[in-house]
């Protein structure tokens, strides 16, 4: 599965001198559903701090950086209390990086990006209902940013929350449309829980579109149109 490389080119890792990057990990579908591991802290997808809603996020593209955006007014001592909270989450400290990130979010009320990584520890820990609540406020914060839309609607789902989930991703999705992952996740929202195999396929052919190709989703396509709606051990898993 070559989603780690995907995601160094489409994900969401947040760095000081860029908006957004690498995230090499999937959320954790239902005991009944396909399996496949938990995201690893190393390569956690982690969103930046971005700023209140009413500033311009820039677009999550075919680029490295999926765009949040820093807000300017953000002083030294912020950002080196973000850094140090993404460099524990990364690190795999995730109780270090929760209590930085509780601090900024307790301090800093306006930005998304401690909420949503708030979000993913959260949801990391099958902490679902906590998970929810902080990716709520982090798209509250800034409604204009896909990634938290789609981390939202992975959360989502994870509760059974179908409707809403599909709603996360299409929110997503119309925020920037070339956006690959959370055309992606929405494929696999309809491939395995909502069992609409034709708009599945279409979504996992936009992902690929967008992606440049890969491999085991193209396996997945090949699998939609050649079985009589047969679950198979293939793994399907929502990228973040």
């Amino acid at each position: 599965m070559r989603y780690a490389e995907l995601l160094v080119r489409y994900g969401l890792l947040g760095m000081l001198g860029a908006a957004l990057a690498a995230c090499a990990g999937m959320s954790e579908p239902p005991k009944n559903a396909p399996q496949a591991g938990m995201a690893q802290p190393g390569a956690a997808g982690t969103p930046a701090p971005s700023g209140p809603a009413d500033k311009k996020a820039a677009a999550p593209g075919a680029n490295a950086a999926a765009g949040a955006e820093i807000a300017p007014d953000l002083s030294p001592e912020v950002l080196r209390a973000y850094d140090a909270a993404l460099r524990a989450l990364q690190q795999g400290h995730a109780p270090e990086a929760e209590r930085g990130f509780l601090a900024l979010a307790r301090s800093n009320p306006e930005l998304g990006g401690p909420h949503a990584n708030l979000g993913l520890i959260y949801r990391r820990a099958d902490k679902n209902a906590q998970a929810v609540a902080e990716l709520e406020l982090a798209v509250r914060a800034n409604p204009k940013q896909p990634v938290f839309w789609n981390q939202l609607g992975i959360a989502y789902r994870q509760q059974g929350q179908f409707t809403k989930a599909r709603d996360a991703y299409e929110r997503a999705i119309d925020l920037d449309p070339t956006y690959p992952t959370p055309n992606l996740n929405l494929g696999i929202l309809f491939d395995l829980y909502l069992w609409d195999s034709k708009r599945a396929l279409e979504l996992y052919d936009r992902y690929l579109a967008l992606s440049g190709g890969d491999e085991k989703v193209s396996k997945w396509v090949a699998d939609l149109k050649n079985r009589n709606r047969e679950r198979t051990a293939v793994s399907r898993k929502e990228q973040e």
